[in-house]
């Protein structure tokens, strides 16, 4: 009870935009990210954040200067080690709920080999890859009906792909939503307890500290009530009296 209860303090503001139910799909994915470059682990970085269930960097590449150059999470230290596992090590101490995993080989090296590795994701983001080793993978990914994500970066200018055969919104959630939760016909019980509250001899000071709620509920019920009496005289059917003739002849 006590780690929920710190797990819905810790990713209060996105619960509050997807829900429980989002949460939960988040955290049983497993997302698999091909090239370990800037563009890949920026994108990696905005699900560890929120919560991923676990990812998987597949890169057969190693740390070069260049990649120190532009990636925020490699160093001149880790120049020669496997750009894989480098990543996946700082991408993994940025949330202790997520776990990494790292494969330090070429994507066309396992397509040609296994390429039911890829199987197993909810997920595949490719960055940078040459257009044949994406032509494998995509029908690969297809087949299995699992999406595919392709990025690429050329400096300040890039694109992004999605490939997926469908992709339903179950629930969502309308920006303009304006729910009505007034009561215009109040229970015998909230009735009581408003009567305890003299709000037309309260002081400002103590009119500030009483709820909202309870300072217009009088004032709707009373709108309420005429608007009730209103749609009864629109009902009213006017007779007119016996004896009267409408003839203008007459």
């Amino acid at each position: 009870m006590m780690a929920k209860v710190e797990k819905e303090q810790k990713y209060d503001r996105q619960l509050r935009l997807w829900g429980d139910h989002g949460q939960e799909a988040l955290e049983s994915a497993h997302v698999c990210l091909i090239n370990a470059t800037a563009t890949g682990t920026e994108i990696l970085k905005n699900l560890v954040l929120p919560g991923i269930g676990s990812f998987t960097i597949v890169d057969g590449n190693e740390v070069r200067g260049e990649d120190v150059g532009n990636n925020f999470f490699l160093t001149r230290s880790n120049i020669g080690k496997s750009r894989a596992e480098t990543a996946m090590e700082l991408l993994q101490e940025l949330n202790e709920d997520v776990t990494g995993n790292f494969v330090s080989q070429h994507p066309d090296h396992l397509l040609d080999g296994d390429p039911s590795f890829f199987n197993k994701f909810t997920l595949v983001i490719a960055t940078q890859l040459p257009e044949s080793t994406l032509l494998c993978l995509a029908e690969t990914l297809w087949n299995a009906n699992i999406p595919l994500v392709i990025c690429r970066a050329y400096g300040f200018v890039g694109y992004m792909r999605i490939i997926v055969k469908e992709h339903t919104v179950i629930e969502s959630h309308p920006d303009n939503a304006l729910e009505d939760l007034r009561l215009d016909q109040p229970f015998s019980e909230l009735r009581e307890h408003l009567q305890l509250y003299d709000l037309d001899h309260m002081d400002r000071k103590d009119h500030s500290h009483t709820r909202r709620g309870l300072s217009s509920s009088p004032s709707i019920w009373r709108n309420g009530a005429e608007r009730t009496r209103d749609r009864s005289r629109k009902h009213i059917k006017i007779r007119k009296p016996s004896g009267i003739s409408s003839d203008k002849g007459s």
